[in-house]
């Protein structure tokens, strides 16, 4: 199988202190009004209210996030345009690491694609020679919520194309690149809607399913899963590469039980 290398203040402030002269009494026109002492009844109702306001702080602090939506992602045009022009001029300065990318065999006519990898995590720069700009880009990150063991496997694609290379099929090549060398593909926290809309066509020939992240595991949750648990912040999609069935990844002791994920969510929240 043709298996694509994965490695593993201070504050400063001007005091000066006040004479005997110049300090105010409490019933002084320029003091501050004092207000009438509280009652046991209202004290008590205070207290209360302040508990429960603090309680409720606390448990979003402590809780892990929930989101309704996560289809947030929507950079500027003008600060996409900005960076490609930079990693352009990269790519062709001697020296310079993007200089040393090795070209991938044509994905797509009219392109020439550009491969590095560092540190585990793989870049794919799509240039257009013909009008001597980048297209856009696409890196393979690697994931931090699993262990080494499934981190050979996975990774988790994110791409910034310009506007005039968006839907043209340009991620979707890369992404079938990663998935034919044997990459299973895990979709990040958040997506764009055009991120959202191309996991969904590469199901069409690329087996797709649902996991929870949590203890560094992968939990297999489905084919399909309800859009409420959908919108957790630790489900996310998973494409298997070339080679993979969920079958094998359990085999193998890199996808676990869903009910070994509802019972690690249990114990979070006690």
């Amino acid at each position: 199988m043709n298996t694509l290398a994965l490695r593993p203040r201070g504050l400063l402030a001007r005091h000066t202190p006040l004479s005997h002269r110049s300090s105010f009494s409490p019933r002084s026109a320029l003091a501050f009004p004092q207000p009438p002492p509280l009652t046991a009844a209202p004290a008590a109702a205070l207290c209360a209210a302040l508990g429960t306001a603090f309680t409720a702080v606390l448990r979003r602090v402590l809780q892990p996030p929930r989101m309704e939506l996560r289809i947030d992602v929507n950079q500027p045009d003008d600060s996409i345009e900005a960076e490609l022009d930079i990693l352009h001029g990269r790519l062709h300065r001697p020296g310079d690491a993007l200089h040393t990318c090795t070209r991938l065999p044509a994905l797509l006519p009219g392109l020439v694609f550009h491969h590095r990898e560092a540190d585990g995590e793989h870049y794919v720069y799509v240039e257009d020679v013909a009008h001597g700009r980048l297209a856009g880009y696409t890196v393979f990150n690697r994931l931090i919520e699993v262990d080494r063991r499934t981190d050979r496997h996975v990774r988790s694609p994110h791409s910034k194309y310009a506007p005039a290379y968006q839907s043209r099929g340009i991620a979707s090549a890369v992404y079938d690149w990663a998935l034919g060398c044997g990459v299973c593909l895990v979709s990040g926290a958040r997506q764009s809607a055009g991120a959202h809309a191309l996991w969904h066509a590469l199901a069409r020939r690329h087996s797709l399913r649902w996991v929870a992240l949590r203890a560094k595991r992968m939990h297999d949750l489905g084919a399909s899963i309800p859009s409420a648990q959908a919108a957790e912040l630790d489900t996310r999609m998973i494409l298997l590469g070339h080679g993979w069935t969920d079958t094998r990844l359990r085999s193998l002791g890199l996808l676990y039980p869903a009910a070994e994920a509802a019972n690690e969510k249990m114990r979070r929240r006690a």
